[in-house]
């Protein structure tokens, strides 16, 4: 399938909109705790050379720091027959890359229907996350509604689909170090991704870019994998000026249409070459 793109190939000149939650760091992977905008305390985890996850310290452990996190609840938004972003509306969702877990502390702590399934390949990711970001507590409270799984991304997507499960949204934020994880990019991955969603479901893409914000071409190859999966495809800046470094980029398809808050129009132009495995 093809999406329906239109408008402006714009988004070659979004690099100079802002950076976003991906600075070059140590590689060593470490926690750093550093004061927010606020001047608030905020603990890192620096893994591979960039900023992998963060968490607040203390009353607002469970807000997302980051911009491109709390701009993965546009797995709330409507579409199709959902209707709204109730907070005590059933979702069942899936994250690929569990890091820091920032992103289902937020959601199973605001939303008590939602049930969340999470992989993470590292066990030394999670460990850390529960003895540094609060995911023992996130366990304590979410109980049965949070699964964390152990293994690789892929082969969790492949017997899923297999399976006959089916998620409202699954988000990937898979990384190594600072490069995206290509084997959950490919066309494969994604066809995987679209049978384990609910056919009104949603698939969000964190995409960083390269060169100081000025190498798009991953975002390009992305957003053209995805356009020929998905009937409805959509790509957003997710900017985070007080952090710095590189820009992220919320990617968003699915087989209904959606409204995807400032998302920037694009045509096939800007479109770059369909990731394959093997390349």
């Amino acid at each position: 399938m093809r999406a329906r793109v239109a408008g402006l190939a714009a988004l070659g000149s979004l690099a100079a909109l802002g950076a976003a939650a991906c600075v070059r760091l140590v590689r060593r992977p470490r926690v750093r705790t550093l004061a927010g905008p606020d001047g608030e305390a905020v603990r890192a985890l620096a893994a591979g050379g960039v900023f992998q996850s963060a968490t607040y310290v203390g009353a607002r452990r469970f807000e997302p720091v980051f911009a491109y996190i709390r701009a993965f609840d546009a797995a709330f938004l409507p579409r199709g027959a959902r209707q709204g972003d109730a907070a005590d509306a059933p979702v069942r969702l899936l994250m690929l890359g569990g890091g820091g877990f920032s992103w289902p502390k937020h959601v199973l702590t605001a939303r008590p229907a939602a049930r969340m399934d999470v992989v993470e390949i590292d066990v030394s990711v999670i460990d850390l996350a529960r003895r540094s970001f609060y995911l023992g507590e996130l366990e304590e409270r979410a109980g049965a509604r949070l699964r964390i799984f152990t293994e690789d991304g892929r082969s969790f997507l492949e017997r899923a689909a297999a399976e006959g499960e089916r998620y409202d949204a699954i988000v990937n934020d898979a990384f190594s170090g600072s490069e995206p994880v290509r084997a959950l990019a490919s066309t494969g991955a994604v066809r995987a991704v679209r049978a384990a969603l609910a056919p009104d479901g949603v698939y969000l893409v964190n995409v960083v870019s390269r060169g100081g914000g000025g190498d798009l071409s991953f975002l390009r190859d992305e957003a053209a994998t995805l356009v020929g999966v998905f009937a409805h495809v959509a790509v957003a800046p997710c900017s985070d000026d007080w952090w710095g470094g590189e820009d992220n980029y919320l990617v968003a398809a699915s087989d209904v249409p959606f409204d995807l808050p400032g998302s920037i129009p694009f045509d096939e132009e800007f479109l770059g070459a369909p990731i394959e495995d093997g390349s």
